[in-house]
């Protein structure tokens, strides 16, 4: 790994064979008070890869040595990596961008690399990855409550008081005030707006 910059996550994951090309990323990025971690290659960054650790975005070159980067991006989901991706190519063609973008990439940038459109896409990524993340989040925090918990949980999050849940429910209000309580106790929040909010995310 070369041209790291401490910073907090996340980071811009930078994979390209050409040092110059990571010096420069890695200046450029690093402009807009981003952190960067550069590699040149794919088994270089995978063997510093921490999914539990790591968030941010790819930048990817598509040809390099070894596995290139349309390769990669294709194995990516099998390997568990759910960074969002920004490809880059000296010589990319339309087929090559629109198999790019199929396979869920951010955009395909060619080079010489419009420095501003790269860093506007690099938001986006970025944006996107936080946005996975609670997704993701959410989704793990749902999976702890039961089928019942989760059935009232989301008519609290839909504005129903206990009464009107109850009666859809088929149950007591004693009862339904109990899988409120509870769900409310496992997801970690407080209020009907927060469990929304929850929801919302998922």
């Amino acid at each position: 790994m070369t041209g790291a910059v401490v910073a907090k996550k996340p980071l811009v994951f930078v994979i390209d064979d050409d040092p110059d090309v990571c010096v420069a990323l890695a200046w450029l990025i690093g402009s807009v008070g981003l952190g960067t971690r550069t590699f040149h290659g794919i088994a270089e960054f995978l063997a510093d890869w921490r999914p539990d650790a790591d968030s941010g975005c790819l930048v990817l070159d598509v040809r390099m040595p070894g596995m290139g980067g349309m390769e990669f991006l294709e194995r990516m989901r099998q390997m568990r990596i759910d960074l969002p991706v920004i490809m880059l190519s000296g010589h990319g063609t339309i087929p090559m961008a629109t198999r790019a973008l199929r396979l869920g990439a951010v955009d395909f940038v060619q080079k010489p690399i419009d420095e501003q459109l790269l860093l506007d896409r690099i938001q986006e990524a970025l944006a996107r990855d936080v946005q996975a993340r609670a997704r993701r989040e959410a989704n793990a925090r749902l999976e702890t409550l039961t089928e019942r918990e989760r059935e009232v949980a989301r008519l609290v999050a839909a504005g129903r008081q206990n009464k009107e849940i109850a009666q859809a429910l088929g149950a007591s209000v004693r009862t339904v005030e109990g899988h409120r309580a509870r769900a409310l106790r496992k997801l970690g929040i407080a209020s009907a707006a927060e469990l929304a909010l929850l929801l919302i995310a998922t």
